[in-house]
Formats: structure tokens, C-alpha cells, sequence
């Protein structure tokens, strides 16, 4: 029987709450396709941030490495301003095992309604394959009150980084920067993955959404590279080009019949949560943070600590997460049972749905059905 070493993540908030469900759901499903996961617990968040000063001791990224997967729930806390947890926490574990992709899977589900009718013969099934280690995301920058000279350095998994960068103005103002960085290394992975991924699914494009017409220096790259990849390597394949603003724009009108959509980091982000609400919600939006060591996976709503311990936090991104998980781990059926078992629940509908889709079912009751019918579906396999 295979075993499974996955560390646990639950960070802030409602993360316990819905990572608990995602448990209950993957433990089924092991249990129901013959094999064992080994949860492995990790206690860092807002609370070991306030009482340590760190997000992460130097000592748990060893830890860390000895999983085979991680589950995340949440980071976040008001007790906590904006940035150090984040920074510390889930932008150091995504740097150190250079998790250099963001997979971010859209879909529509039957009986979640949605702000955008879709013709019946369509569907939403949008994959966001977003860069993870790049962009304006490398935390380059700073605030400045006067001409200085700035010192940087970033650490990623193909390179280190490091330099100065020294500005003068006239007259001198307050001021903030911030600079983005890509690497043709960097890049041409991440067009390599969306190009294989979007081959699996049995398309024949893959969109790049980018903005070099404002942008040239940066996104002008982008797009030279990914033009290079698709050339060279998948030569069968079609590349699409899109700005950002424009793919925003014929997304809320039109969400259905993109496939993958290969996004710099900030891009990304920014286009993930637009088909997130899109789909019905962040409660129905799960993300993997993948690369070629420990890999991560999480919802991507955020803490919510407003709803902490009420019950009312829709556990279903988690859920998915889990199964994101499971398929990373090469358990496809169980993957395949936890997505089936979610599809099959919501389109049930009615009261037994979470408060969020306008049901009337707490976090572990929405858990236990999802988990009775993963029991079901292993079953009848």
C-alpha cells in the first residue's frame, strides 16, 4: 500500500475549518482507492508570527522538503499588517521550491448560478497556467525621500540575482518603485508546461495574455519567448495572442471557449480571480503551486477571519485543492472521485448547498457529504 507523507498547512482563520473538509475528503478517497496519506502538521501563521517573529524558521523549509505534496489553508490576520506573512510565508515557500507554476482551473458547475448567461450547449473550463516566480513579483523596490542608491537580490531556482539601482530626481519627491524581472529560462518553462497541458486536454491553442504594446520591455520578452517556445517545440500548435485589458473585457462577456491561458505572474493573478467570480465564487476556486519538488496546494480565497468558527466558510475550494493534490501524486481516480462527488452535490442544489451558494449547510456538513459521496463513488468503482 502506498503512504503518502503530505505536510498540512492550515494557517489563519477559516484555513483550519477548510482544510479539516479537504482532509476528510482526501483521507475518503485514499481510503476507497487503497492508499494512505500521512498528514504532517505545520504550525506557521499569524499566531507563530506574533509570538516568534518569523514566518518560517530556517528549519522548516528542510522540514517541509521531506513531503511529497503540501495542503495550505489560508494566511492571513488583521493582527498582522499586509505583507509579512504573505512575503514570509507563502511567496518564501513558492521561491525556495521554485513552485514556478500557478495552476489556477476554472470551471462552471451545474446549479451554481452565475453573473453571465451561458448558452446551454457551453460550459466554463479555463485553465489560468500563471508564472510563479517572476514579474513584479520578485519584491524589487522600494519607498525613497530622497536620490540613494538601492541594493537588491532575489534568489530563484535558475539563478541569484543581485545589483543596485540608483535614482535621481528633480526636485526631489517622495516616491515609491517597484521593477519586474523575467528570465528567458523562466519563461520558455512555463510556455513549455502550458503548451504540454494544453495538448492533454486535447486543444489545439494556447492563449498568452500579456500587454507589451505599454509594456515592451517586459512583456515585449514575454511574448518573443513564448513565440519561440511555440515555434520550436509545438510547432502543431496554435499561440494566440491577447492584452490583458482585452482578455478581461471578452472574458465577462464571453468566459466559455479559451482553454488555457498562459499569464505572467501579476496577469495571473489578476485573471484567475476575474474567472473565479465568474464560475460562482472564490469558494469554488482552487490553485497548485507546482514544481519539480514539494509542490503546494490551496484555495484561493483568503483567511476571512470575519467568519472564523461560525461555520459559515464554504469549504469546496479546499475540497478541489485536495484533489489537485491527489492527481499531482498520480492518484487520478481519486482525484477524479473527489471533482465527480463536487459536481454531483452541487448540481443536487437546494438547501443542503453552503450559506455562499445560498444554502443553508455549515463548513463540516457540506465536508460530510462530499466525503459520503466519495464513499459512493469508490464503491461503485
Amino acid at each position: 500500500m502506498k503512504i503518502y507523507d503530505v505536510g498540512l498547512l492550515a494557517g489563519d482563520g477559516i484555513g483550519p475549518e477548510v482544510t479539516w473538509e479537504a482532509r476528510l475528503a482526501a483521507n475518503t478517497a485514499a481510503e476507497r482507492f487503497g492508499f494512505v496519506i500521512n498528514w504532517v502538521k505545520f504550525p506557521y501563521g499569524a499566531e507563530y508570527y506574533l509570538k516568534h517573529g518569523v514566518g518560517l524558521p530556517a528549519s522548516a523549509f528542510g522540514e517541509m522538503a521531506d513531503c511529497r505534496a503540501m495542503l495550505l489553508g489560508a494566511i492571513g490576520d488583521p493582527r498582522v499588517p499586509p505583507g509579512p506573512l504573505e512575503q514570509e510565508i507563502l511567496l518564501a515557500l513558492r521561491f525556495h521550491f521554485d513552485q514556478y507554476v500557478n495552476l489556477r482551473p476554472t470551471r462552471s458547475y451545474p446549479g451554481v448560478p452565475l453573473p453571465v448567461a451561458i448558452p446551454s450547449a457551453e460550459a466554463i473550463d479555463v485553465v489560468v497556467v500563471r508564472e510563479n516566480t517572476e514579474d513584479l513579483y520578485m519584491g524589487l523596490g522600494g519607498r525613497r525621500a530622497s536620490s540613494e542608491k538601492t541594493s537588491f537580490s532575489a534568489r530563484r531556482g535558475l539563478y541569484t540575482l543581485a545589483g543596485t539601482l540608483e535614482l535621481a530626481m528633480t526636485p526631489e519627491r517622495e516616491s515609491a518603485f517597484s521593477f519586474g524581472f523575467m528570465s528567458a529560462a523562466g519563461v520558455e518553462r512555463i510556455a513549455r508546461y502550458a503548451f504540454r497541458l494544453a495538448r492533454e486536454r486535447g486543444e489545439k491553442h494556447v492563449w498568452s495574455v500579456s500587454k507589451a504594446n505599454a509594456v515592451p520591455h517586459l512583456y515585449g520578452f514575454w511574448d518573443d519567448v513564448v513565440s519561440r517556445v511555440a515555434r520550436a517545440e509545438f510547432p502543431e500548435m496554435e499561440l494566440r495572442r491577447v492584452n490583458v485589458d482585452a482578455a478581461c473585457y471578452q472574458l465577462a462577456r464571453r468566459p466559455w471557449g479559451w482553454g488555457v491561458l498562459l499569464c505572467p505572474n501579476l496577469f495571473g493573478d489578476i485573471v484567475s480571480d476575474l474567472l473565479a467570480g465568474l464560475s460562482g465564487g472564490l469558494g469554488l476556486a482552487a490553485a497548485g503551486n507546482i514544481g519539480d519538488g514539494l509542490s503546494m496546494f490551496e484555495p484561493v480565497h483568503g483567511s476571512a477571519p470575519d467568519i472564523a468558527g461560525s461555520g459559515r466558510a464554504n469549504p469546496l475550494a479546499a475540497i478541489l485543492s485536495a484533489a489537485m493534490m491527489l492527481r499531482h501524486l498520480g492518484e487520478e481516480n481519486a482525484a477524479g472521485a473527489i471533482e465527480s462527488a463536487v459536481q454531483d452535490y452541487l448540481a443536487r442544489g437546494g438547501p443542503g448547498l453552503p450559506l455562499e451558494l445560498g444554502g443553508d449547510a455549515t463548513t463540516h456538513e457540506v465536508g460530510s457529504k462530499i466525503a459520503a459521496a466519495i464513499h459512493h463513488h469508490g464503491n461503485e468503482k
